[in-house]
Order: structure tokens, then C-alpha cells, then sequence
């Protein structure tokens, strides 16, 4: 289970050749955890949180709809309550936002009220004619309107018309206008309720235009993903011409404005204005100098890179060709966000059990009840917490797994026409029999170094504006270490999981392999995750110009749409969402492929017996990258020659000169 046991130096690389099974103690560890998951939902089940979350309960700890024991020293426990199945608070308006709750007497009534009640005796007709009495169980109803505690034991008035929700027997306000104090709150910048209806007014009557919109980024999406390889060298172009005018230019602009500071101080000024003119002046120094430097820098490393550059550029062009032959590829999102939305909902369900499974306790300030989580209950919801990350990562994993399967598939198949059927398919067949347990163990490496950048995160949060500033930069400092950290172990999950699909070695042996290749190609490897980022993020800023710029014509098409700001956001950040799912698995597709690229040019020459799997575009790039190479050689095999020449020519004249 741990990382060093291989102890092979050299590997031959066999594509598709002895497949094997790989990790198998940690699929054996990953079914375990998940046999401890489906424990921890049977327990919440069985303990009765289930009935508790769906019929709710009061504020005494009777479960609505069902008969009840009695909780001792809790006056109004063990009440039948079999005819009254719904859930009705005192004041649902009164919401503690912090605590995601609403902080009112929970009773169990037997009908939501479908009217508005002004007053106490609204109240006693309701109770007198539905039969369901909406203040607290000690109070009859005819006492209503003359108990001296009737403003803590019946509801705020007006109660307003509810209804119960689906599922979840509660009755919650029909008018939304109940909620505008926890609206507020999310909506600080709203001061008017007048904006948030119209806003929400123009959602509602634009809904078919916003879907239409988002069907268009996806339609993009799938575009651009074909078209990407043909427009590549122009994005390129442009990225070369943005970093080299911009790097030049805003050096130039420090130097001026240095300049131009300069002539401030030599002007008559007052003494506290000319000290200030000169601190500006020596800052813009400092900062032009610097700007310059890595103006140098940037431009040497591009000048040096160029030929790399140009790798990147047939990479993406190989890899429209791959969806070409493998549409199925652009459906990986689709199955990874259903599968990741079931699990996450599941994972809900039984927190949200697991929140209502634990024992009743009386609290001292209000004389309620509440459940509390005691000891074990508390490491369950840890152990389930884990479980959110680990499966996550493990279904993403997955994901990246059947791509690169299929992507090795494709680039290791000479003639393109013996293809399977459905490489797809076929990878995730192969993943499913062969590689769970690799998969696993990615996914496992992730889960470790995610747990402690969450917990420094929430501790982070619930410090804010108590800690000091330098306990506030550590946070924020060990924070970004982890992510980074993160980002560096999914890009090398990637290629460990190619090198699983290539030689079907285990997770350990692989990651060793591909971190050796990618060292020996740092250079490449840097070239096309800079260059290559950029040319995937112009394309995510193209796809959302394009949804914003035909939202605002189909907007402005329609007039009555009189508030555009959250319609045109809600399709932006869609948009967005869409092509960073979709051009991300493009962005594997590349990476897989410049893996394969750097294999197959390390132990194949072209040479008979040892002919390269390479696409046609990249057999050019190391064809002129080879000829380039020759003609350098050549060209310091002359100066070589010269040399030895003028050499010889010395050495003679010295001779003739003794």
C-alpha cells in the first residue's frame, strides 16, 4: 500500500499490453469506508431521525404524526399526536441566519392555516372550526384572547396563508414578503423590496430566454471544442502580441511617468510637497526597474520557448481530432455531474438524519427541547464528512481515468479505422475490472491534503476580525500552500492515471514514471500549461461574450423585461460554468496526449522496428524540430571547422616566426 514498493530502475512502456490489476488493497480499503457509509445511513434510519426529519417535530419533542413517549422533565413530551402531522412556528419569520434555523416554538398542528389571521379571535375560529389549535398545548382555545401570556405562547399576528411543503410536513409561508429580514441579509446592496420583485419578475418572465441561452453556451461549448485546433495558432498570435505589447508597454509607461515625476521635483514646490515627490519618484524607479527586468525575463523566455510554443499549437490540434473520432468524450461531464449530484444528495439525506438522531435535551434558557449529537454520534458525522471528499474525488477521478484510457486508446492504435467501437465504453470497462483500486488511491492523496485546507478555511472564517494580523497572513499563507499543493497532485493524478492506462502499473509506480518524463520535458511542460491555459481561458471569455452579447439582443427584443442585471447573470455565470466543464476536458485530453507524445518520442526514432504512434501533425513538429537540429549541428560543426583552421594557421605562423 505504500510508495516504494517497486524497486524496477527502467521500464519498457507497452501500450495496452499486460493489463492487470493494480492497487487492490486500496479498493479493498475504499469498500470498507463505503461499507462504513451505508452503516452510518442504517443507523440514522434505524434510530428514528428519518421519521423525526420528514414529520418534524415540536418544540417538546413529540414527532408530529405518531404517538410519543414522554421525555422526562419536559412537561408537554409524550403527546398523541397521530392527527396532527404538520409543523407550524409561532413566528417563521424569525430566522437566525448565522445558524441556518428559525429560532420559534415548533408546535404540531393538524391543518396550515389557508387564510390570513388578524386576530386572537381569528385564532380561536380557526382552532374551533378546522380543529387545529395554533398556540401551545396548555392554552385552550377559548383563552385565546385573554391569557396574560398570550404573546409568547400563540403566534406573531398577522399569520400569514401557508402551505404545507412537499414531503417535509411543515407550513411555511405563502408570502415570500415574510422572509424579506433573511432576504436582507444575502442582499445587502438591495434597500428597497421594490427592486428585489422586479428582479425577480424578470427572471420569471424571461425563464424561456434563459434557457434558450444556456442551451446556446452548450451548443458553443461543443463547437468550439471541434473548431478549437483550426483557430489555436491565431489565439496564440494574439496571446504572444497581448504579452509582448503589454509587457513593453507598461514598462515604457513606469519609465515615463518616472520621468514626468522627475520634472516635479525639479519644479519650485513646497517643502511636504516635494519630500512626497520624491518618494514617488524613487517608487516609480523601483517599479520601472523591476517592470523592465521582467519584461527581459518574459521575452527571453519566449524567445527561448517559441519552438515549444509550436508543440502546443499541434497538441490542440490533435486533440479536435480526438473528439472527432471520440464524440463520446464531450458526454463525460454529463455522466461525472449526474453521478456527483445523486451522491451529493444522498450525502445530504443522511447528514440531515444524522442531524436529527441525536438524544433530547432540555435547554436551561428556554425550556425547549433540542437534540444533541453525543460523542459517537459527532465521529460519525466526521467519518461521513471524509466520505463526502474521498467519493467525490474518487467519481472526478474516475472521470479523468476513462479519458485518459481512451485517450491512450486512440493515440496508440496506428491505423485509426481499427478503433473499438466505443473507446469510451471500453475504458470504463477496463477502469472498472482493472483500476478501482489505482483510482482510489489518487483520490485518497487528494482527500489528505483537502481536509486540512478545509479546516483551515472554516477556522479561518469563524476567526474573522478576532485574530491578529500576523495569525491572519499565517492562515491565508498555509491556505494558498495547500491549494497549490492540491492543484500540483491533481495535475500529477492525470498522468499517473495515463501511465496506469499505458502500462497498467500501480498508482505509486506510474506517478514515478510520469513525474520522470515530465521532468525531462519541463521546459514543454511549462510551454503548454502557459500557453495553453490562456488559449483555453480566451476560448471560456469567447463562449461568454458570445451568450452575454445575444442575451442582451433577445432582451432588448423583448421590452417588457424591464431588470436585465440578474437574467444576464444567472446565463453569464451558466455559460461559464459550461465551458469551463467541457474545455477542461479538453484540457485532459492535451495533457494525455503530451504524455503520450513524450513516450513515444523517448523510445521510438521513426526508425523501422520502432516506428512512431504519432499523429501526422506531430510527425511534422519533430520532423522541423529534428531538421532544425541538424542544421545546428552543421552549423557548429563549420564554426568547429573554422576554428581548427585559424588554429592551424597560428600554430604555422608561430613556426615560421621561430
Amino acid at each position: 500500500m505504500g510508495c516504494c514498493g517497486s524497486t524496477q530502475k527502467t521500464r519498457d512502456w507497452k501500450p495496452l499490453e499486460q493489463r492487470k490489476c493494480t492497487d487492490i488493497p486500496w479498493l479493498l480499503l475504499f469498500i470498507l469506508f463505503n461499507i462504513g457509509m451505508l452503516c452510518i445511513c442504517g443507523f440514522a434510519i434505524a434510530t428514528g431521525a428519518a421519521s423525526r426529519l420528514i414529520s418534524g417535530y415540536d418544540s417538546y419533542g413529540n414527532t408530529c404524526g405518531q404517538k410519543n413517549a414522554k421525555i422526562p422533565e419536559i412537561e408537554l413530551s409524550g403527546l398523541d399526536h397521530t392527527s396532527r402531522k404538520y409543523v407550524f412556528f409561532l413566528d417563521p419569520c424569525k430566522i437566525d441566519v448565522l445558524k441556518r434555523k428559525i429560532k420559534s416554538v415548533a408546535l404540531c398542528v393538524s391543518k396550515c392555516p389557508e387564510t390570513k389571521l388578524e386576530s386572537y379571535e381569528d385564532l380561536t375560529k380557526f382552532s374551533t372550526v378546522n380543529g387545529s389549535d395554533l398556540c401551545t398545548y396548555d392554552l385552550q382555545p377559548d383563552t385565546y384572547s385573554s391569557h396574560p401570556n398570550r404573546a409568547t405562547k400563540c403566534p406573531t399576528l398577522p399569520v400569514h396563508r401557508s402551505a404545507s411543503l412537499p414531503v417535509f410536513h411543515r407550513c411555511m409561508p405563502a408570502d415570500i414578503s415574510c422572509f424579506t429580514e433573511f432576504a436582507e441579509a444575502f442582499i445587502t446592496f438591495v434597500s428597497d423590496n421594490s427592486v428585489v420583485h422586479r428582479v425577480i419578475a424578470g427572471v420569471m418572465t424571461s425563464k424561456e430566454i434563459i434557457m434558450g441561452l444556456c442551451l446556446l453556451a452548450l451548443v458553443l461549448s461543443l463547437i468550439l471544442m471541434v473548431v478549437i485546433r483550426y483557430i489555436s495558432v491565431l489565439l496564440v498570435w494574439i496571446l504572444t502580441a497581448v504579452v509582448v505589447v503589454g509587457s513593453i508597454g507598461g514598462a515604457g509607461i513606469l519609465w515615463w511617468l518616472y520621468v514626468d515625476q522627475g520634472k516635479a521635483v525639479n519644479a519650485t514646490l513646497p517643502a511636504h510637497e516635494l519630500e512626497v515627490a520624491k518618494d514617488n519618484q524613487q517608487a516609480l524607479l523601483i517599479y520601472a526597474i523591476a517592470a523592465t527586468v521582467f519584461t527581459v525575463i518574459l521575452l527571453l523566455l519566449m524567445f527561448f520557448m517559441r519552438k515549444r510554443v509550436a508543440l502546443t499549437i499541434a497538441l490542440f490540434h490533435v486533440a479536435g481530432k480526438v473528439f472527432t473520432h471520440l464524440p463520446l468524450l464531450a458526454l463525460q461531464p454529463f455522466w461525472t455531474f449526474l453521478t456527483l449530484m445523486l451522491f451529493w444528495v444522498y450525502w445530504i439525506t443522511v447528514l440531515l438524519f444524522l442531524g436529527t438522531a441525536g438524544s433530547p435535551v432540555k435547554n436551561n434558557q428556554t425550556g425547549l427541547v433540542e437534540f444533541h449529537m453525543d460523542g459517537p454520534l459527532q465521529y460519525m458525522v466526521w467519518y461521513h464528512a471524509v466520505g463526502l471528499i474521498w467519493i467525490s474525488e474518487f467519481i472526478l477521478a474516475c472521470q479523468q481515468m476513462t479519458v485518459a484510457g481512451a485517450v491512450v486508446t486512440y493515440y496508440f492504435t496506428r491505423d485509426k479505422s481499427q478503433l473499438p467501437f466505443t473507446p469510451i465504453v471500453s475504458s470504463v470497462l477496463r477502469l472498472m475490472r482493472y483500476h478501482l483500486g489505482t483510482v482510489a488511491k489518487g483520490a485518497f492523496i487528494i482527500t489528505l491534503v483537502e481536509i486540512p485546507r478545509l479546516i483551515l478555511t472554516y477556522i479561518h472564517s469563524q476567526l474573522k476580525g478576532k485574530e491578529n494580523a500576523c495569525a491572519r497572513c499565517m492562515l491565508k499563507a498555509c491556505i494558498c500552500c495547500l491549494w497549490c499543493l492540491e492543484k500540483c497532485l491533481t495535475y500529477l493524478n492525470l498522468n499517473a492515471y495515463t501511465a496506469t492506462a499505458i502500462n497498467s502499473t500501480s498508482f505509486c509506480t506510474s506517478a514515478r514514471d510520469a513525474f520522470l518524463i515530465l521532468v525531462e520535458n519541463a521546459l514543454r511542460v511549462a510551454a503548454i500549461n502557459s500557453v495553453g491555459d490562456f488559449v483555453l481561458f480566451l476560448g471560456k471569455v469567447l463562449i461568454v461574450s458570445c451568450t452575454a452579447f445575444a442575451g442582451v439582443l433577445s432582451l432588448n427584443y423583448q421590452r417588457e423585461y424591464t431588470v436585465w442585471v440578474l437574467p444576464l447573470i444567472i446565463v453569464c455565470v451558466f455559460a461559464f460554468l459550461v465551458a469551463h466543464c467541457f474545455l477542461s476536458i479538453y484540457e485532459s485530453v492535451v495533457d494525455v496526449l503530451f504524455l503520450c507524445f513524450a513516450i513515444d518520442t523517448k523510445y521510438n526514432d521513426g526508425s523501422p522496428g520502432s516506428e512512431y504512434y504519432m499523429d501526422k501533425t506531430l510527425m511534422e513538429f519533430v520532423e522541423n524540430a529534428r531538421k532544425a537540429n541538424e542544421k545546428y549541428s552543421k552549423a557548429e560543426g563549420d564554426s568547429r571547422e573554422m576554428k581548427s583552421m585559424v588554429s592551424l594557421i597560428l600554430f604555422y605562423f608561430q613556426l615560421i616566426s621561430f
